[in-house]
């Protein structure tokens, strides 16, 4: 522990960084291989990951055999890529993310040590550990934490011309990342909202910028769509080619409908303009949000007074800025522009004396939820109804659960105690860390089996037997992706009533056939009551319905609507 903290205090680039890459792969990595995906985004990029690979179709991602439209296909190539390299999807979906945010980690050090020094590097880099939005994302398989560090070298090499340059290759580099961002999620382009501050500051100080801005700026441009093309150029070339409805529907929904269409008239996840002011950054992004109510006036003196800190607040204000003006909203779209805050934040605060209050009030929230995960182990070893029913849709397992809680409980006050002399944010780093590691290994055990469909999915395939054939409707990916057998479905974007009606249609062809769907849904050609449960799954009941549910007639569907997908479930046992 003292080799660690003196290599940790030494102001040697290399001295300090190996030991927080350590640290950081340790935090990332543990825990890849102890789960399956889970919802609400993982089982989609997984299913669609795992067909690239089944089928050789890279360029056009598909949901269950059905053209996927609302994402491009960059991260779902890299847990594909992933896959076929490991062969074992249960270690791959994680580890884009992963390496995603180790070089996140990476750039902020980087940066923070040719900015200021390497004391801010290692601060903003420890920091960013901490703040809970982070490392969630990062062990998801969610697209967020991609896109978070492609943003990031796209602020990197902006940041390293215009502030420690002239350096055009990192410039370029720059603009190619956002590229590769536009393609990941859209919202690559991000990073040029640096240059709004940027040009304010050099209308200032021109010359602090001298040999930096000048006609080869423009040519930054190039190396973006450049990077664009790479996918876009194909993929219209292909579409115009072949010409089909559905590769048509596909290429006008993923330039226009999720793009434009849904920054300006978002159709779900309707959230106010406060939204992540109110409800994510006081939670999400604490301690940050806390430091900067608790050292106002040095935040506010250092914006005076170094331009490159105002430079990334106003970036990251921006951002906030531009997602709180769109109707559709979540938490996780600011991730972006968390390693920038990060870094600002460490510049600000590094030297600075700490304030009694702020190490009492986190030194108490500290203890207080330790007592906290105490008291809850202990109800859950008795069961009790109230945490019972909030933990149906996680877990299963009540007394696991307890045992966990209050081991984590007691290694989480046993380490306040011993770290009671430590400043508030190195308690919160160590006990974070604490709970990382038990959640990533024994939590995420004990969570699998409720947090996806398995049971029920092998419980519907040894009750319909090897030679018959399953439907699905009404479905999300996960049930895809956990079936042990062949899954026929009738569009995941076809409205219910077109799902059934075909659904009807199919059953009546050829018998031995199978129909699996919530109960909870209204439907008008099948006897839902006469269905056999197999069991709950996501909140819902799931109900199989053989041909003697089929009612005599059913209206015919506008349109026929199939995809068949192979075992997918096999991966489960590589």
């Amino acid at each position: 522990m003292q080799t660690l903290k003196r290599r940790l205090d030494s102001e040697d680039y290399y001295q300090v960084l190996w030991p927080l890459l350590l640290i950081s792969l340790l935090l990332l990595l543990i825990g890849i291989g102890f789960r399956s995906p889970w919802p609400a985004d993982e089982p989609r990029f997984v299913e669609v990951a795992r067909e690239m690979v089944a089928t050789g179709q890279w360029l056009f991602p598909t949901r269950g055999g059905e053209y996927y439209p609302d994402k491009p296909p960059v991260f779902m190539w890299a847990i594909a890529l992933c896959y076929q390299l490991s062969g074992s999807l249960t270690l791959a979906f994680l580890l884009p993310n992963a390496l995603c945010g180790l070089v996140t980690l990476w750039l902020v050090y980087d940066l923070g040590a040719k900015l200021w020094n390497v004391r801010i590097a290692r601060n903003a880099v420890l920091l960013l550990l901490i703040v809970p939005q982070f490392l969630m994302q990062a062990k998801s398989a969610q697209i967020d934490a991609m896109v978070m560090c492609w943003i990031t070298i796209g602020c990197y090499g902006l940041l390293r011309h215009f502030m420690l340059g002239p350096q055009w290759q990192w410039y370029f580099i720059g603009w190619a990342f956002m590229g590769l961002g536009i393609i990941t999620k859209g919202v690559g382009f991000l990073p040029l909202l640096l240059l709004i501050p940027i040009g304010l500051y050099a209308i200032k100080d021109r010359a602090r910028f001298t040999g930096r801005l000048t006609w080869l700026c423009l040519a930054g441009p190039v190396a973006m769509l450049a990077v664009i093309a790479c996918w876009l150029v194909p993929m219209l070339l292909t579409v115009q080619a072949q010409g089909s409805p559905e590769l048509l529907a596909y290429q006008n929904n993923i330039l226009f409908k999720q793009t434009g269409e849904r920054y300006v008239n978002a159709w779900h996840h309707i959230k106010p303009w406060y939204f992540f002011i109110v409800n994510v950054i006081p939670w999400m992004w604490f301690p940050i949000s806390l430091l900067l109510i608790a050292y106002w006036r040095q935040w506010r003196d250092n914006i005076k007074t170094d331009p490159t800190i105002a430079i990334l607040l106003i970036w990251v204000g921006l951002v906030i800025l531009f997602f709180s003006l769109s109707p559709g909203k979540r938490n996780v779209y600011i991730l972006p522009a968390l390693p920038m805050l990060a870094l600002a934040s460490s510049a600000i605060l590094t030297g600075l004396p700490a304030k009694w209050w702020v190490e009492k009030l986190l030194s108490g929230l500290l203890w207080s939820i330790g007592a906290l995960v105490l008291v809850v182990g202990g109800l859950a070893l008795i069961h009790h109804p109230a945490l019972l029913k909030a933990l149906a849709d996680y877990t299963d397992d009540l007394t696991g659960i307890g045992y966990l809680l209050i081991t984590l409980g007691v290694l989480w006050c046993g380490l306040l105690w011993w770290t009671r002399q430590q400043f508030a944010l190195v308690k919160m780093g160590l006990v974070s860390a604490l709970g990382w590691l038990l959640v990533s290994t024994w939590g995420y055990t004990l969570l699998d089996d409720v947090r996806t469909p398995k049971k029920l999915m092998a419980q519907t395939a040894a009750v319909i037997g090897k030679d018959a054939e399953l439907g699905l409707i009404d479905f999300k990916e996960q049930f895809i992706l956990f079936s042990p057998m062949s899954v026929t479905h009738f569009s995941y974007l076809a409205p219910l009533a077109e799902q059934e009606r075909n659904a009807w249609q199919w059953m009546q062809e050829k018998q031995p056939r199978y129909l699996l769907v919530p109960s909870n849904i209204k439907l008008d050609c099948f006897n839902i009551q006469g269905g056999k449960t197999m069991g709950v799954a996501h909140r819902n009941e799931w109900v199989l319905l053989a041909a003697s549910e089929l009612t005599p007639q059913c209206e015919p569907p506008k349109r026929q609507y199939r995809y068949v997908t192979d075992h997918p479930g096999r991966w489960l046992t590589e």
